[in-house]
């Protein structure tokens, strides 16, 4: 997995690109926690994210709960499969989720 930033204002866009899973997901909770402070509003582009797991789901609760006290989360440009994945699992009736 690869973590692209892009901080405008306080907008923090990350681009998450390859699988997001066991191996991977501590890495994008650090991230997250290194960068969430004084921001309002967070973007993922998930237009390279190809898998999602069960830790990876995780992170992604961890970050909406945190940006509900502080913000906003959106979700972009979800692949088919990973889209499967927040359907199944119930996260695509929690987040905000843009095609």
């Amino acid at each position: 997995m690869e973590i692209k930033q892009e901080l405008n204002g306080s907008i923090l866009t990350m681009k998450i690109i390859g699988r997001l899973d066991a191996s991977n997901a501590q890495e994008l909770t650090n991230a997250l926690n290194a960068s969430l402070n004084g921001v309002t509003e967070l973007i993922f582009d998930f237009s390279e994210l190809k898998y999602v797991a069960s830790a990876g789901l995780r992170a992604l609760l961890m970050a909406q709960k945190r940006m509900n006290k502080q913000g906003k989360m959106v979700i972009r440009h979800v692949d088919e499969t990973v889209m499967e994945v927040l359907e199944m699992t119930g996260f695509a009736d929690l987040m905000t989720i843009e095609n």
